[in-house]
């Protein structure tokens, strides 16, 4: 696969994890999250610390998500930004949001430092 390739994928694997449990969800970032991460949440929720970060992904998961208009740039090698809207819905709730994340190619491979989303 490619650079592009993996960060779609990671970015998708992601939602799944989300819309799985919140053991899938944990596991998934523990290995993705990167020692520094900056998430910034709906309802001005910033979390800059890697333990509480893994712990905002144990809510009750999505029952569906669709992905639309997904971009990656590499503004430098090693450093790739995934950009895309997000339809999802937990029961009657539908989630509309604008995300980014940027990614950080590690020893181990890309890691997540960033993460935002901006309801729509």
């Amino acid at each position: 696969m490619t650079d592009r390739e993996d960060l779609v994928d990671l970015e998708k694997r992601g939602w799944r994890a989300l819309s799985d449990t919140p053991d899938a969800a944990d596991a998934f970032y523990r290995e993705v999250l990167d020692d520094a991460v900056v998430l910034l949440l709906p309802g001005g929720l910033r979390i800059t610390d890697r333990d509480a970060a893994l712990r905002s992904m144990g809510g009750a998961p999505w029952d569906g998500f669709v992905l639309d208009g997904v971009d990656v740039a590499f503004p430098r090698t090693g450093v790739g930004l995934v950009t895309y809207g997000v339809v999802a819905r937990r029961g009657p709730t539908r989630y509309s949001a604008l995300v980014s994340s940027l990614y950080v190619r590690r020893a181990e491979g890309w890691r997540l430092v960033h993460h935002q989303q901006t309801p729509r």
